[in-house]
């Protein structure tokens, strides 16, 4: 069986869909309208650079080697200063996901597409759709607004593949999306590991040396009748020692934040899947309906039925 550590299960249905691939052209003053509704939008900025204004008015200065990921569905603003936005500028919008919208370097009021005119800034924005309820677990986990600053080597690279899939040959949409979805994922791994402590407890105890075993077994096998004496076995450590590294870490004691997690999980299956109460039970370890049931109402408050009608 192989490992799915849990940021890749939180990504694994997260996919760009018709990402833009365009070099504007952009004479200041000027802004870009971010109109997807999308709950999450990267947008990496190859040469050139401006300012996100998030619909609160948090300001972010972006400039060339910049990746920034915007979490939320709120539209949002680049621009090349925070005060165009409220001015007068050559308005454009870019739109993925609305009503006819195709996602591309369409012209809109005025806008001109180059990838050679000197002093243009150079974006490659991916928009991405959350296809289930599992990945509200990874969107609180992010700020609105992080940046992550690439390797000029990465970036001359996606350059070229943005250049190339500009082209419109064969398959080239496929490429880019697929290549948006991989920095997408080298953008999120960066951006955890460089907050440290400020990362979600799950992605923290993945570093951890010691709890790393045991978490990568129970993400693997949620089913499976875990207790702390067979986590602490997968640890090499004792009892003792795995219960108070496990809480000191991760906030809580392991057998609650099994819970968590068996009850996340089945949260999602209740709200994405037809799956009847009793399978889900099963897959996320209980051996009956009943016993799933009576934990899924005392950790949230309502039955799996109830919460698959409201979902509904």
């Amino acid at each position: 069986m192989s490992s799915v550590d849990p940021l890749s299960a939180l990504l694994s249905d997260v996919r760009a869909e018709g990402s833009v691939v365009s070099h504007a052209v952009l004479t200041a003053p000027w802004t870009i309208r971010f109109a997807d509704d999308a709950p999450l939008t990267m947008i990496s900025v190859l040469r050139g650079g401006g300012v996100l204004v998030l619909s609160d008015g948090t300001e972010q200065v972006i400039g060339a080697g910049d990746t920034a990921v915007v979490s939320g569905t709120a539209p949002f603003h680049l621009a090349d200063r925070p005060a165009t936005v409220h001015g007068p500028h050559a308005a454009y919008e870019i739109a993925c996901f609305g009503t006819g919208a195709e996602c591309s370097g369409q012209e809109l009021g005025g806008i001109q597409w180059s990838a050679d005119s000197a002093g243009a800034t150079a974006l490659i924005v991916g928009a991405y759709r959350a296809s289930g309820h599992r990945h509200e677990r990874l969107l609180r986990a992010l700020p609105p607004v992080l940046v992550v600053q690439e390797d000029a080597e990465v970036c001359a690279w996606l350059e070229t593949a943005a250049v190339d899939a500009a082209r419109l040959s064969a398959g080239s949409q496929a490429l880019m999306d697929r290549l948006l979805d991989w920095a997408l994922v080298c953008t999120l791994r960066s951006w955890f590991d460089r907050v440290g402590a400020g990362a979600p407890s799950w992605y923290r105890g993945l570093a951890d040396p010691v709890l790393a075993p045991a978490l990568q077994a129970f993400h693997d096998r949620p089913a499976q009748a875990w207790t702390v004496a067979s986590l602490a076995a997968r640890a090499g450590v004792s009892r003792a020692l795995f219960a108070k590294r496990f809480t000191q870490l991760m906030g809580r004691p392991p057998l609650a934040y099994l819970t968590r997690c068996r009850m996340d999980e089945a949260e999602a299956l209740l709200t994405d899947t037809d799956l009847s109460v009793a399978q889900i039970g099963r897959s996320v370890g209980y051996a009956d309906a009943f016993g799933f049931s009576a934990a899924f109402k005392r950790h949230k408050g309502v039955s799996p039925r109830a919460f698959r009608a409201a979902a509904a």
